[in-house]
């Protein structure tokens, strides 16, 4: 795992990167980022993946009291 910040995320974001949200749906629901996908982490498997572009970055994120 590596955290970026707020401008690299911008900058992955600008070229393309895909963004996918682990957290339950229901949290997804609440709040997440614009453009972000929804992929529970107890789900994340190849199947569950298969919508997402192979050739183009997958930045994975969920929510961090830090």
């Amino acid at each position: 795992m590596t955290a970026i910040d707020y401008p690299q995320l911008r900058r992955l974001l600008d070229d393309g990167a895909q963004l996918v949200e682990v957290l339950p749906a229901g949290e997804y629901g609440e709040m997440h980022l614009p453009g972000a996908v929804n992929i529970p982490l107890k789900t994340l498997d190849a199947a569950t993946t298969a919508g997402l572009e192979r050739t183009r970055p997958v930045i994975v994120y969920c929510w961090d009291a830090l």
